[in-house]
């Protein structure tokens, strides 16, 4: 089985950091794996980079389309401040996919390196991981799905364009391109987490397409593994005889990521009279504008290194993943795998991940006291620590391992293939 991975990138984001560690889990279990992107970070001789090639008259065609689409995206607006990818944007790497000799091909985040037409192009089998909900939606990627009619689930209508948006309805162009270019293809998809899955089920796009769920996997031996708390805390210059949370900054997705329910919830900590823990803050460093916290906060600034998040997440006593929505955090996975619990509101992939009371807590969205609740119920008994950190990692051991997420991949990649042989020879 040949597969070829398709990403953006293989290292910047969560998502091509899944892609990167599903690619490396193949390889390592004897699966030829290869891995085409727009740009690299790693040494990996197995990830090819770059744009395909282009004639002059499609760079000159290219140009003036980008004036249009800058023309349209500075007259669209909208309440939804998280990224949106309108799909227009080529790396020209179809014909190379196409004249490639993978059996099948899994594409992954792929904004900038392939189109919403070039995906309607490929002519070879498809496994689809979501890593957000770009795919069913129209130029969002996350969207919030609490009510029925959201348009994700009924489709892109002239009437049903939200309150707040105005200029051209570039969701609604970019939904009915994906319905007309991909009316033929079949996705078989991947969700890392249930959540996601019953999003895709639930779409008027792909829920007609199969899926399965599967997490992210992850390397457990060699890296990802619980090290000594005092070795890692001296390493990085941290207080032996005090009690740390960790939480990851997400920069313009803040309110996405729930930096002010983490406030909130250590500020309620702070009201009860107890000791509240230092807070650790890893992505960026501390900003010009810093809200201030209730407690001392450590901004530990971008961290590239995975040895050194290693060592920032045994330094900590717990990691705090307060995300008012989000798919199969990465930051949540490597915290367990490390031996340390979580606590998180139970919603999106975050069940996937964290079982309450026995890897770390999980609070009813949204409430910040049962959040605090949660951090003071794993930081105030030992024992009781020693066993959420146990069996964190053994849920990881279980769940994401390379060779139980690869096994799973095997059985789609050749459904995959089955399906689209057997739909191939129905058209001949």
């Amino acid at each position: 089985m040949k597969v070829l991975q398709l990403s953006t990138d293989d290292f910047s984001g969560g998502a091509s950091r899944a892609a990167y560690r599903l690619h490396t889990a193949l390889l390592q279990c004897g699966v030829d794996s290869r891995m085409r992107v727009l740009t690299h970070q790693t040494a990996n001789d197995r990830v090819i980079a770059g744009k395909g090639p282009r004639s002059f008259s499609q760079k000159v065609k290219n140009k003036l389309q980008q004036k249009w689409r800058d023309f349209d995206r500075r007259q669209f607006k909208s309440t939804n401040t998280i990224m949106h990818s309108f799909g227009d944007e080529s790396a020209y790497v179809v014909a190379e996919i196409n004249e490639s000799d993978a059996d099948v091909v899994n594409l992954h985040w792929v904004a900038n390196l392939l189109s919403i037409e070039d995906i309607g192009r490929i002519r070879k089998p498809i496994v689809w991981t979501l890593h957000d909900m770009w795919a069913f939606c129209g130029g969002e990627h996350v969207v919030f799905d609490e009510q029925a009619e959201a348009r994700f689930r009924v489709g892109y209508r002239p009437d049903n364009r939200p309150r707040g948006e105005s200029g051209p309805d570039l969701n609604r162009q970019t939904w009915e391109r994906k319905r007309k270019a991909w009316s033929n293809q079949t996705f078989n998809i991947v969700t890392p987490g249930h959540w996601m899955a019953g999003c895709v089920g639930d779409s008027a796009l792909l829920g007609h397409q199969p899926v399965r769920v599967i997490p992210n996997p992850l390397e457990l031996k060699h890296l990802w593994h619980p090290i000594d708390k005092t070795f890692a805390r001296a390493v990085l210059g941290l207080a032996q005889d005090k009690q740390y949370v960790l939480s990851g900054s997400a920069g313009g997705m803040a309110q996405l990521k729930g930096e002010d329910l983490l406030r909130d919830a250590l500020m309620a900590l702070k009201k009860t009279g107890q000791v509240v823990p230092d807070l650790l803050i890893f992505g960026q460093h501390r900003p010009a504008l810093a809200q201030e916290w209730p407690c001392k906060v450590h901004w530990l600034g971008r961290v590239n290194d995975d040895s050194v998040m290693r060592l920032i997440y045994a330094a900590a006593d717990v990691m705090a993943v307060p995300s008012r929505l989000d798919n199969l955090p990465n930051t949540a996975i490597e915290a367990h795998a490390c031996g340390i619990p979580v606590v998180a509101f139970n919603i999106g992939g975050l069940p996937d991940i964290v079982e309450h009371q026995q890897s770390g807590w999980l609070a009813p969205a949204f409430d910040t006291d049962s959040l605090a609740h949660g951090m003071t119920w794993i930081l105030q008994d030992p024992a009781r620590w020693l066993q959420l950190s146990s069996h964190a990692r053994q849920l990881v051991e279980q769940r994401f391992a390379p060779e139980v997420v690869v096994r799973q991949y095997l059985e789609v990649y050749q459904t995959a293939v089955t399906s689209y042989a057997k739909q191939s020879s129905e058209h001949r």
